[in-house]
């Protein structure tokens, strides 16, 4: 049996190294194996940057309405680079405009059902209600960051 070892071959102006182990591979030219590529995120970035969309829900409450805008800009930097990230910054979007649609047409008949005095009744439910999209957008941060691919529930 032969064993391969390495050896010096000689060429104009030098010498070359012959590794059989690494044949094909030039270690001063080719990217390191398992390099991403260009333009490629690793995981630990899309997992965040998934994470950041879906906790842009919190700007809602110091602005009431920047959470989706902040989600949507996340979309649009990121489409091409990650569809993983441009699918939680999307679904986020989309879930944040549903609840402050929910929220404003919800506050609005309480406030005008106080004139008859039952409103005031609704007033715990919807605070209740207010709460949801935070309690909700925190669990699919918490997923996104685990690497889950889950739906809003």
């Amino acid at each position: 049996m032969r064993r391969w070892r390495i050896r010096r071959v000689a060429t104009r102006g030098g010498s070359m190294k012959l590794d059989a182990t690494n044949y094909g591979i030039q270690r001063e030219y080719d990217p390191p194996i398992g390099a991403p590529y260009p333009g490629v995120m690793g995981r630990e970035r899309v997992r965040t940057l998934s994470t950041l969309a879906h906790l842009t829900t919190f700007l809602n409450i110091f602005t009431g309405f920047l959470g989706p805008v902040a989600a949507f800009v996340i979309w649009v930097v990121y489409k091409d680079d990650s569809p993983t990230v441009a699918a939680h910054a999307m679904r986020s979007v989309f879930y944040q405009l549903v609840w402050l649609t929910a929220i404003f047409v919800g506050w609005s008949i309480t406030a005008a059902l106080m004139a008859v005095l039952v409103g005031f009744l609704l007033v715990p439910v919807m605070l209740l209600v207010t709460l949801g999209p935070f309690v909700q957008a925190s669990y699919e941060a918490y997923m996104a960051y685990k690497g889950a691919r889950g739906r809003y529930v």
